[in-house]
């Protein structure tokens, strides 16, 4: 037996049952949310007719449990859901009856998932929806809307938009408000594989506001446009480190900052997003016999470059551009790859003034920004007069 040959086929047979499971899953899913969305259709329409309130759908749920015992996911929670689905997404997509052959195909399926298909609105139809949404506005005295309607709709953010989970939709409909966000959440969960608790992360950190809004003197140092974009898309203008619980300001300095990076590594890669490998912090640099470290470095296979962060306790400082700079300088002398592209350089402060920051990357050559962090997330009003001090509790102890 060839083992070479016995080794390939595994490999092809592997690679076929995976990617049929992929469409399988991807098909089950577009079901799944076609019946979701006319269900949640028929309840809107019901609720307008007779006026129903949320004790009907309690009853409703009830009754379809003794109709189908065992039936999963119809709670009268599930239902208003659905319900919020179709509202939301009705100005975008419309539910279609399947053409004739597929009917005939689908005769033994019910009619609520069987006998019709959701699908993307003409381009001409959204834009006269967007109209009436923002005439609406205007007539009850709010803001007009200002979504843009992308082309994408009608083609690639339909193929995305099936392959998304009804969890992944309802996390994205009740802490969302715009078409466009929830475009840019959806593409990056279809392109990215992203499960919900990455999702909940990257809300959390607000990504979607953050996004192409570093501080930073690519548009110099960088030549190629392409991977200008890319570059201003990988990072953001301020990073959440809710993994780093540092009780008393007074402890907190930079090497204790990277000790907790390096610990939660895994978090703090997914705060940095897709495309990201961790190589290793306090990286030595040797420059003319004498030792440099650079506090956390990273390989961005986007971008393919190196990306060194230096992190700083306080507000940014003009000189911290200097030493950043002398880092990718080395970085690029003795490190990078033949086929690689320049290091880039971020400098993670606790502050910033934008103005600052441009007058010391003016004359700079090597590309870097400029990003702030929050660690835990500070107490709640309510609660922060009801517990002592750091300082209060010294004086107690002491």
């Amino acid at each position: 037996m060839n083992l070479t040959a016995w080794s390939q086929t595994i490999k092809q047979l592997k690679a076929a049952i995976l990617a049929s499971r992929y469409k399988a899953a991807v098909l089950a899913n577009k079901e799944l949310l076609t019946l979701y969305f006319n269900v949640g259709k028929l309840i809107s329409e019901r609720e307008k007719k007779a006026k129903w309130g949320d004790k009907i759908l309690e009853q409703l749920s009830n009754d379809l449990q003794f109709e189908l015992p065992g039936l999963k996911g119809f709670s009268a929670t599930n239902i208003k859901r659905m319900r919020l689905f179709y509202q939301q997404w009705s100005s975008c997509f419309v539910i279609s009856p399947l053409p004739t052959d597929q009917l005939q195909k689908n005769r033994k399926k019910t009619a609520a998932s069987g006998t019709f298909l959701i699908s993307p609105l003409s381009t001409d139809q959204l834009k006269k929806n967007n109209k009436k949404n923002t005439a609406k506005a205007e007539l009850a005295g709010g803001q007009p809307a200002t979504d843009p309607i992308s082309p994408l709709l009608t083609d690639q953010f339909a193929s995305a938009f099936f392959s998304v989970s009804f969890t992944h939709h309802v996390e994205l409909l009740t802490k969302t408000k715009t078409l466009e966000e929830r475009q840019f959440y959806i593409g990056k969960i279809a392109t990215e594989f992203w499960t919900v608790a990455t999702l909940q992360h990257h809300l959390k950190n607000k990504l979607f506001r953050k996004k192409g809004k570093m501080p930073n003197n690519f548009s110099t140092a960088i030549t190629n446009e392409n991977l200008r974009a890319t570059a201003l898309q990988s990072f953001k203008d301020e990073y959440l480190l809710d993994f780093i619980n540092i009780q008393d300001p007074g402890e907190e300095d930079e090497r204790l900052i990277e000790n907790e990076i390096v610990r939660n590594i895994k978090k703090f890669l997914m705060s940095l997003g897709a495309d990201f490998a961790f190589i290793s912090n306090q990286y030595r640099l040797v420059v003319d016999d004498i030792e440099y470290f650079a506090d956390l470095l990273f390989f961005n296979r986007k971008l393919q470059c190196l990306v060194a962060f230096d992190l700083k306790k306080g507000k940014f400082k003009p000189e911290y551009a200097g030493k950043m700079n002398f880092y990718l300088s080395a970085l690029d002398e003795y490190i990078k790859q033949p086929h690689e592209m320049p290091a880039i350089g971020i400098i993670l402060c606790k502050e910033k003034s934008n103005k600052t920051v441009e007058f010391s990357f003016r004359d700079m050559h090597k590309p870097m920004g400029v990003s702030t962090y929050k660690t835990s997330s500070q107490l709640p009003k309510q609660f922060k007069n009801a517990l002592p001090t750091a300082e209060t509790l010294k004086k107690l102890m002491g």
